[in-house]
């Protein structure tokens, strides 16, 4: 992963964790065991980082819903 896809990953997290009022660990414990990082974010970096933080904090709820996970 290069710094500008690691630099998103992070930025998602806390911005997730804000929005939700989680903490940021266990945001990241969803994603990571979710396979939403390397499953989700990096593959389409190209794609997500283009879009509003609003509209990328959905796409992990759902992505999240659609695997058990309530937020």
């Amino acid at each position: 992963m290069n710094k500008e896809k690691f630099s998103f990953v992070i930025y998602m997290i806390r911005a997730c964790a804000s929005h939700w009022k989680k903490n940021p660990s266990e945001v990241y414990r969803n994603m990571k065991s979710t396979n939403c990082i390397m499953g989700f974010l990096v593959p389409n970096y190209e794609i997500l980082h283009t879009q509003s933080t609003k509209y990328v904090i959905e796409d992990i709820k759902e992505y999240f819903n659609v695997r058990g996970i309530s937020i």
